[in-house]
Protein backbone atom coordinates (compact mmCIF):
# COMPACT_ATOMS: atom_id res chain seq x y z
CA UNK A 1 0.00 0.00 0.00
CA UNK A 2 1.05 3.25 -1.06
CA UNK A 3 0.32 6.18 1.39
CA UNK A 4 0.48 10.20 0.66
CA UNK A 5 0.64 12.60 3.14
CA UNK A 6 -0.07 16.08 1.54
CA UNK A 7 -1.78 19.18 0.82
CA UNK A 8 -4.12 20.23 -2.03
CA UNK A 9 -1.71 23.25 -3.55
CA UNK A 10 1.47 21.42 -2.72
CA UNK A 11 3.71 21.26 -5.87
CA UNK A 12 5.81 18.33 -4.31
CA UNK A 13 3.00 16.27 -3.39
CA UNK A 14 1.42 17.23 -6.57
CA UNK A 15 4.65 16.01 -8.61
CA UNK A 16 4.36 12.84 -6.33
CA UNK A 17 1.09 11.83 -7.04
CA UNK A 18 1.79 12.33 -10.62
CA UNK A 19 4.33 9.95 -10.63
CA UNK A 20 2.77 7.38 -9.15
CA UNK A 21 -0.59 7.88 -11.58
CA UNK A 22 1.89 7.53 -14.45
CA UNK A 23 3.20 4.40 -12.58
CA UNK A 24 -0.43 3.04 -12.64
CA UNK A 25 -0.02 3.12 -8.67
CA UNK A 26 -2.84 3.47 -6.38
CA UNK A 27 -2.95 5.18 -3.17
CA UNK A 28 -4.23 6.81 -0.24
CA UNK A 29 -4.49 10.39 -0.34
CA UNK A 30 -4.65 11.84 3.39
CA UNK A 31 -4.69 15.97 3.41
CA UNK A 32 -3.61 17.34 5.83
CA UNK A 33 -3.74 20.66 5.25
CA UNK A 34 -6.84 21.08 7.52
CA UNK A 35 -6.65 18.80 10.67
CA UNK A 36 -3.65 18.88 12.86
CA UNK A 37 -4.29 15.37 14.34
CA UNK A 38 -3.31 13.96 10.64
CA UNK A 39 -0.40 16.44 10.36
CA UNK A 40 0.41 15.44 13.67
CA UNK A 41 0.05 11.72 12.92
CA UNK A 42 2.28 12.54 10.06
CA UNK A 43 4.82 13.63 12.09
CA UNK A 44 4.88 10.59 14.26
CA UNK A 45 4.95 8.03 12.04
CA UNK A 46 7.59 9.78 9.30
CA UNK A 47 9.48 12.35 12.05
CA UNK A 48 8.93 14.89 9.83
CA UNK A 49 6.67 17.32 9.77
CA UNK A 50 7.16 18.61 5.84
CA UNK A 51 4.62 17.51 2.98
CA UNK A 52 4.73 15.38 0.84
CA UNK A 53 5.71 12.26 3.06
CA UNK A 54 5.24 8.83 1.01
CA UNK A 55 4.89 5.64 2.94
CA UNK A 56 5.19 2.34 1.07
CA UNK A 57 3.91 -0.95 3.04
CA UNK A 58 4.22 1.51 6.17
CA UNK A 59 7.68 1.97 5.23
CA UNK A 60 8.43 6.37 5.24
CA UNK A 61 10.37 6.73 2.56
CA UNK A 62 10.51 10.62 2.53
CA UNK A 63 9.12 13.45 0.26
CA UNK A 64 9.38 13.98 -3.60
CA UNK A 65 12.69 14.02 -3.68
CA UNK A 66 13.24 10.53 -2.07
CA UNK A 67 10.31 9.24 -4.53
CA UNK A 68 11.90 11.08 -7.24
CA UNK A 69 15.40 9.39 -6.49
CA UNK A 70 13.95 6.16 -6.02
CA UNK A 71 12.49 6.18 -9.13
CA UNK A 72 15.51 7.39 -11.10
CA UNK A 73 17.69 4.48 -9.09
CA UNK A 74 15.22 1.76 -10.62
CA UNK A 75 14.42 0.58 -6.53
CA UNK A 76 10.85 2.31 -6.36
CA UNK A 77 9.82 -0.65 -9.04
CA UNK A 78 11.32 -3.18 -6.50
CA UNK A 79 9.59 -1.37 -3.69
CA UNK A 80 6.26 -1.30 -5.65
CA UNK A 81 6.59 -5.30 -6.79
CA UNK A 82 6.84 -5.77 -3.06
CA UNK A 83 3.33 -3.99 -2.45
CA UNK A 84 1.64 -5.79 -4.86
CA UNK A 85 3.01 -9.29 -4.31
CA UNK A 86 1.63 -8.10 -0.82
CA UNK A 87 -1.66 -7.25 -1.96
CA UNK A 88 -2.20 -10.43 -3.97
CA UNK A 89 -1.94 -13.35 -1.64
Amino acid sequence: MVTIYGTEHCAFCTAARMLLKKKGVDYVDILVSRDAELREEMARLSGRRSVPQIFINDRPIGGFDELHALEQSGELDGLLAGQVNANTD
